[in-house]
């Protein structure tokens, strides 16, 4: 039995229980100083672990790289409020019960801080503690706490241009559902820490104001247990007690001068590049400039007669050295840095051979380019880590994953005919986007409800023409608390590109990838393939019923579906538009998905059955071309492109459904007047989606 409540014992003592328990021990421990006494020693020991966590609060907080690696501060700074004012609460029963013994009789900390420290000077004592107050009160505390009240509510008004940010950054393919899961939270995290820090501060400044008053009571007390109690006299008693109770505010006050300097640490950290000893010395001290005119400023006041001239001399030579160390390694980084660069000049200057003219000469045109100005290079550069890089790596997997074949790689070139800051999107050599971009500049998008313009550089944003503004980064919380979505510069030619390909899709799929996405499919379901192509359709037929889907905005990524209905009518059809509209039809479900998300109404234009069947008869005398009388296609294009604009602005896509004899036709006569219009058949409309007209096309207005 006995070994089986050992066995019972040791499973509960386990590292994980352990530290589960260590913070209601140590609550639990922190609230019984205030009522049971507590020896000598055990003081000495609490005094000195709580000048250790002070110290080590304060290192974890300079070496933290951003408020929230720190996230638990604002409990460590109401823990060590508490064990501070638990041990004032016993180190004054001490004071008064042992005081007239003499000054260890509250222990050998106590007895250092008002003796060794100040000198045994009671006078010296107390300016020393009131000046240690008001500094921890009035300048660290408040500041702190200001700076953290401003943090909680810039971040709170910062938040929906964040969210909107990050779905922006989804959306384009730059971040997986995970990374945008993880920032939405450290959003929602760094919000709750800013709002802690603006109460926990209150407790520090309370903690303060209770010193001082704990001071005054403690010398008031210790006079009159002195004299009435231990029959000393009053100077004696007055010099023991005050001396004992200096150095018990002393060796309070400054842990809590050291907590409160780490919480102005926290809330002040600005960017997120490293600890705040490293930002210093990078910031400050990396500029020779700066440091060779504060030489000469000090050497100067140095040669002034009257003035500590060795110090000033001393401090101007310091100075002057690191200025003259810093000038040589910026000199010997340059260096570095261009000697490749000359390299590939000088080889680029020696002479070529003559030669006569080969294939080789011919160069092929790229599917897919991107060409950058010179200012832009950075961001496209291997050899620097180049941001947009990894973020077209990221889109093009999302292309993929999205619409449902691989694209052409970008190829990316630098043009020094482009201007500094500009880019260029070609397919197959012709221009189909153009933008500018500021490498450590935000771009600052209007959703279209701002509450406030701002100060920057007025632009539109070039994917979407939205109206914008390139503002520097410390513009950035402003421009969130405004509603602006805000994003650098690699993410406007990221969200450019992708914007652009999605528009080209149909144009990317060539022969080589029709062929590609067959090989793919085929090695799953190799038999699907065998019995289409080549036996029933050429490869060019299969991607001409992919580009018509693609065309319109149909993701291909169920080829299996596609395979299937291909294979069923390719033995009686052949042309790739009616083999389209079998195929969409079969996609029907997932068409109306995607416009229609969930089980929701279908609501839809529709086409005025008189003129539904002037179209119908147009098209049964004329073929497919059907030539529509100017007049009608004239009140056709109005009337579509006015139920559209009304159907977006309550906020449903514009959808018009017709018969399927019709869809061909009128979506190719309609695109180029609305390009957000989406014409799909009553045979697409899977039975069990509710429809409901919204409009009709033809109705007198």
């Amino acid at each position: 039995m006995a070994s089986n409540d050992t066995l019972n014992l040791r499973a509960l003592i386990t590292p994980e229980n352990l530290r589960t328990l260590a913070a209601p021990i140590l609550i639990i421990m922190i609230l019984s100083m205030m009522v049971l006494p507590l020896p000598v020693f055990l003081l000495d020991v609490f005094f000195t672990f709580n000048i250790a966590i002070s110290v080590m609060v304060m290192l974890v907080a300079m070496y933290s790289k951003k408020p929230l690696d720190f996230s638990v501060f604002p409990t460590v700074l109401l823990v060590t409020t508490l064990l501070r004012l638990s041990l004032n609460v016993a180190s004054t029963r001490i004071v008064l019960l042992e005081g007239h013994g003499g000054g260890d009789a509250a222990g050998k900390v106590i007895e250092a801080f008002g003796s060794f420290l100040v000198g045994g000077n009671t006078a010296v004592g107390l300016v020393v503690f009131v000046i240690l107050t008001l500094i921890n009160f009035v300048v660290i505390t408040k500041g702190a706490g200001r700076i953290a009240e401003v943090s909680a509510r810039f971040t709170l008004d910062a938040m929906p241009g964040k969210q909107m940010a990050i779905d922006a950054d989804l959306n384009a393919g730059l971040i997986d559902e995970k990374t945008a899961k993880s920032r939405r939270k450290e959003i929602g995290q760094e919000s709750d820490f800013y709002g802690a820090m603006d109460g926990a501060s209150k407790f520090v400044r309370g903690d303060a104001v209770a010193g001082i008053l704990i001071l005054v009571i403690n010398i008031i007390g210790g006079l009159f247990v002195g004299v009435m109690q231990h029959d000393m006299a009053i100077g004696e008693a007055g010099r023991t007690y005050t001396l004992l109770t200096i150095g018990d505010g002393l060796v309070a006050q400054i842990p809590a001068l050291i907590i409160s300097v780490a919480a102005g640490l926290v809330v002040s950290r600005v960017g997120d590049e490293g600890d705040i000893g490293g930002q210093v010395i990078n910031q400050v001290f990396s500029n020779p400039q700066v440091l060779g005119l504060t030489a000469i400023i000090i050497g100067v006041l140095g040669l002034i007669p009257g003035m500590p001239n060795v110090v000033f001399i001393l401090l101007a030579a310091m100075f002057a050295a690191l200025a003259w160390m810093r000038h040589k390694r910026i000199g010997e980084e340059l260096q570095a840095a261009e000697a490749p660069a000359a390299a590939q000049a000088a080889a680029a200057q020696q002479p070529a051979e003559s030669q006569e003219a080969s294939w080789n000469d011919v160069a092929p045109v790229d599917v897919l380019g991107l060409e950058v100005g010179y200012r832009l290079i950075p961001m496209v550069d291997k050899g620097q880590d180049g941001e947009l890089l990894k973020r077209i790596r990221g889109l093009r997997r999302k292309f993929a994953q999205e619409v449902g074949f691989l694209s052409s790689p970008v190829h990316i070139r630098d043009n020094l005919e482009l201007k500094p800051n500009a880019y260029r999107i070609a397919l197959k050599g012709v221009e189909i986007g153009t933008g500018e971009a500021y490498p450590g500049q935000f771009l600052a998008i209007n959703p279209g409800r701002v509450s406030g313009p701002l100060s920057g550089r007025e632009t539109k944003d070039p994917a979407f023409g939205l109206p914008a503004f390139w503002i520097e980064g410390g513009g950035r919380e402003q421009a969130h608390a405004l509603g602006y979505t805000v994003v650098d510069a690699s993410t406007v030619v990221a969200t450019h590109l992708n914007h652009v390909i999605l528009n080209h899709a149909a144009e990317l799929l060539g022969r080589q990838e029709t062929q590609s996405l067959l090989d793919h499919i085929g090695k799953d379901a190799p038999k699907l393939i065998e019995d289409l192509v080549p036996k029933l359709l050429s490869v060019s037929t299969v991607q001409r019923v992919l580009q018509n889907l693609l065309d319109e905005g149909v993701n291909i990524r169920d080829m299996r579906s596609i395979i299937e209905v291909l294979a069923e009518h390719a033995p009686r059809i052949q042309d790739p538009v009616e083999l389209t509209a079998k195929v969409r039809e079969a996609l029907g479900r997932a068409i109306v998905q995607s416009l229609f998300p969930g089980n929701a109404e279908v609501q839809v234009m529709s086409l005025e059955p008189g003129l539904e069947r002037i179209l119908l008869q147009a098209m049964s005398a004329s073929g497919e071309g059907g030539a529509i009388e100017p007049g009608l296609a004239d009140t056709l294009l109005r009337q579509t492109a006015q139920l559209a604009q009304r159907q977006e602005d309550i906020g449903l896509p514009p959808v018009l459904l017709v018969p399927a004899q019709l869809r061909m036709l009128l979506s190719r006569f309609l695109r180029r007047a609305v390009p957000s219009l989406k014409v799909i058949s009553n045979g697409e409309v899977p039975e069990s989606r509710t429809i409901r007209i919204t409009g009709m096309v033809g109705t007198p207005t």
